[in-house]
C-alpha cells in the first residue's frame, strides 16, 4: 500500500521502519522539513516529503504528532489521498507535560480522537496510542503465537478499521475492536489498557474496566 506518515518521532519513525521493511511505499513528513529526515530515509528507503505532500495518493495516512500540533496541520491535508483513505491517529492528550489545556476535551467531553477528527475533517482510527515505540521493532510475532501482544482499535469507520486491523496484524500484533471514537476514552492515558503489554483476553478485559472519569493527573 501507499502510506503517508505525518510525524517522525518515536512511533512515526518506527512505523516508517517497519512498514518500509514490509514492502509498503512509505512517505514520511515532519514539521521541520524533508531535509531533516535524511538519516531515516537512508535507513529505510522511505521518501521524505512535506506535511502537505504526505497524504498524496495514500491509502493509509498516519497522524502521529503532539496533540497541540494538530490544529497546525495544513488545511485540506487529505484532499489528495486515495478514495476511502484510512487515517490512523496515535495521539494522546498530555495537558500538564506538553499540550496545555484544550477546552473541548476538558470541558466539552470530547475524546482526544474526536477532537482530532474535528480538526482534520476526516474520521480516524485510533491505534498504537498506548504502545511502546520500541515494541514495534522488538515485539512483533506471527499470528497465533502465544506471547503475541494485542492493541485496541477504535473508529466509527468500519471499512477503515478493517484496513487498519489487517495492517496491524501484518505488523505482528493482534487487535481488539474497541468500538467507536466516542468510546475511545477507554484507551486514553491512565486507563488500564494504556501501555498494557498483553494478549487479546487481557486487553479486552482492560477496556471493559476503564472509567470515563479523567484522573486529576491527566487534567489541565
Amino acid at each position: 500500500m501507499k502510506i503517508g506518515i505525518i510525524g517522525a518521532g518515536n512511533i512515526g519513525g518506527n512505523l516508517t521502519r517497519r512498514l518500509s521493511a514490509l514492502g509498503h511505499e512509505v512517505a514520511v513528513a515532519n514539521s521541520r522539513g524533508p531535509e531533516t529526515l535524511k538519516a531515516l530515509v537512508e535507513e529505510t528507503g522511505a521518501k521524505a516529503v512535506t506535511v502537505s505532500e504526505a497524504a498524496a495518493g495514500a491509502q493509509v495516512v498516519v497522524v502521529t504528532v503532539p496533540l497541540k500540533s494538530v490544529p497546525d496541520l495544513p488545511a485540506g491535508l487529505l484532499d489528495g489521498a486515495a478514495e476511502g483513505v484510512a487515517v490512523i491517529d496515535t495521539g494522546n492528550y498530555y495537558p500538564k507535560e506538553r499540550d496545555g489545556r484544550i477546552d473541548a476535551i476538558e470541558d466539552g467531553g470530547l475524546t482526544e480522537s474526536r477532537w482530532t477528527e474535528q480538526h482534520i475533517g476526516h474520521r480516524v482510527v485510533k491505534v498504537f496510542n498506548g504502545t511502546y515505540a520500541q515494541d514495534l521493532l522488538e515485539r512483533p510475532l506471527p499470528a497465533g503465537a502465544p506471547e503475541r501482544l494485542a492493541v485496541p482499535v477504535a473508529s466509527d469507520d468500519e471499512a477503515a478499521k478493517r484496513v487498519v486491523r489487517a495492517l496491524v496484524d501484518e505488523l505482528g500484533f493482534d487487535t481488539v475492536d474497541a468500538g467507536g471514537i466516542d468510546e475511545s476514552w477507554r484507551q486514553q492515558p491512565a486507563t488500564p489498557v494504556y501501555g498494557l503489554r498483553a494478549g487479546v483476553e487481557a486487553v479486552t478485559r482492560a477496556l471493559a474496566e476503564a472509567s470515563p472519569e479523567r484522573p486529576e493527573a491527566h487534567r489541565a
